[in-house]
């Protein structure tokens, strides 16, 4: 379980993922060869499973962003298998995400315009097996967006 140097030492690296080690150490109030140490143990239990980049998708060209929501029909016994295999194919489907209840899986999808989004939508996304109802939301505009946990 991580302790308070711990968890100071993740607030910086949300804060800032491309903080070099010495001003993360500085900022944490460690030395570098203890931050090595406890970031090295944190990976090895799993607390950091990497760190990663995030991508602007507009700035990438992808102007259209829609989470789909899913609800699949549950007769078939590999149903979801069949169904996430298939949505794995998709090249602009960039989340899946699985849940209990009424919706059995959400994806999220990017397109460069409206007329990709179509072409998506008839080619790729009406194709996916085993899905017995669905429902579209396009994004709009991010009000927040966050990383961060009260750690």
């Amino acid at each position: 379980m991580p302790d308070v140097t711990d968890r100071r030492i993740l607030r910086q690296l949300l804060a800032d993922p491309d903080i070099p080690n010495a001003a993360l150490a500085e900022r944490a109030g460690v030395t570098a060869a203890s931050l090595w140490r406890r970031l090295d143990r944190m990976r090895e239990t799993g607390v950091i499973r990497t760190i990663e980049a995030r991508i602007d998708w507009r700035k990438l060209g992808y102007e259209v962003q829609v989470s789909l929501r899913f609800t699949l029909d549950k007769t078939h016994p590999r149903a979801f298998d069949e169904f996430i295999a298939a949505a794995r194919r998709v090249p602009e489907v960039t989340e899946i995400q699985t849940f209990l209840g009424s919706v059995d899986l959400r994806l999220s999808v990017i397109a460069r315009d409206m007329a990709h989004w179509q072409q998506l939508y008839r080619e790729s996304i009406l194709t996916l097996p085993h899905v017995a109802d669905s429902d579209a939301l396009m994004l709009v505009s991010t009000i927040k967006d966050v990383q961060e946990l009260p750690l």
